[in-house]
């Protein structure tokens, strides 16, 4: 993506920094927005994230020069999103997001349905106050999360298809869940000091959809919560695959084929934080997913603390979003 030029008079964009990840959205076929950006944001500083590259060094960089941007914009998926928001709560900047991924979950549920949506909002001047959770493994430092964070049977599956990029993500998705449902084994988590052995836990940043398990479009803009759904482990390993089904139309045919779990298999809990420790079975990896990011821990087991954060980063949104 070539830098757009402005011209002297032509100062909109001036302040943006926006940041692409070309690696996002591989599974669907979408418009360079290049174009896009050169004729509404002549002025903005546009940066192709090139293989390797570090988002953090490149923002990092941006604020250090002699005229730092003024809004961090990013075009990428929700993991590209995610880690723009963090540094845009870091440089107490206003973040620009646009959808460039296959899901794009959390413009989504800003309303934000296209660039020039985006623009729009940018040009008006709109924008909103925007819950997240911040996401801590054992001693590290919080991770921003901006739809869920997630352990057990979905990261694992992450893990398998990664492991199988070379087949491609269709084939590399059949394998992996081949692979993982007939690997899959609950693992332990200790909340409270009680223990429970369970297929997942999900925790979405904000009250999400009653019916679901894996809660990973997020459903409201304001969150102030974290809605959690632990999946117990008292149901098959086709249950507990059947569970990540997180479409309405495909969790529908799973109830209708009664492969869904039971509603008495799933414990919801609507909390301000929450503290987990997880053990995984000897073997099985230990890891957590956020935002679509796998997050591998060298130990057998970690803690996870999720604290949600209202009001946590400001962005440009339509107007009358809730």
């Amino acid at each position: 993506m070539e830098p757009a030029t402005a011209s002297p008079d032509d100062d909109r964009g001036r302040g943006v920094l926006i940041v692409r990840n070309a690696a996002s959205g591989s599974a669907v076929i979408r418009l360079d927005p290049a174009s896009t950006f050169a004729e509404r944001l002549p002025a903005a500083q546009l940066r192709e994230l090139r293989d390797g590259e570090d988002l953090e060094d490149v923002v990092a960089q941006a604020m250090a020069a002699d005229d730092p941007p003024t809004v961090l914009g990013v075009y990428g998926g929700d993991g590209s999103v995610s880690r723009m928001a963090h540094l845009a709560r870091r440089y107490h900047l206003p973040l620009l997001a646009m959808p460039g991924g296959t899901f794009n979950h959390f413009v989504r549920a800003l309303g934000v349905e296209s660039v020039d949506a985006a623009i729009d909002a940018y040009e008006s001047g709109s924008t909103m106050d925007v819950g997240v959770a911040d996401a801590a493994a054992d001693d590290d430092a919080p991770l921003t999360v901006l739809n869920v964070v997630s352990v057990g049977a979905y990261p694992e599956l992450i893990e398998e298809r990664e492991r199988r990029n070379s087949l491609g993500r269709w084939l590399g998705g059949v394998a992996a869940t081949a692979i993982a449902l007939r690997r899959a084994e609950p693992l332990t988590i200790v909340r409270s000091g009680h223990r429970a052995r369970v297929w997942s836990v999900f925790v979405s940043v904000g009250r999400n959809d009653p019916d679901r398990v894996a809660t990973m479009q997020r459903q409201e803009a304001d969150a102030g919560v974290l809605d959690v759904r632990i999946h117990h482990a008292r149901g098959s390993k086709v249950r507990a695959l059947a569970s990540l089904a997180f479409g309405k139309r495909t969790a529908a045919v799973m109830r209708a084929l009664r492969l869904f779990p039971r509603d008495t298999d799933i414990e919801r809990l609507v909390v301000g934080e929450l503290d987990l420790g997880v053990r995984p079975e000897p073997g099985h990896p230990a890891v957590f997913v956020h935002d679509g990011e796998l997050e591998q821990r060298d130990a057998a087991g970690f803690r996870l603390r999720c604290v949600a954060r209202p009001d946590a980063v400001r962005v440009f949104a339509p107007a009358g979003v809730h």
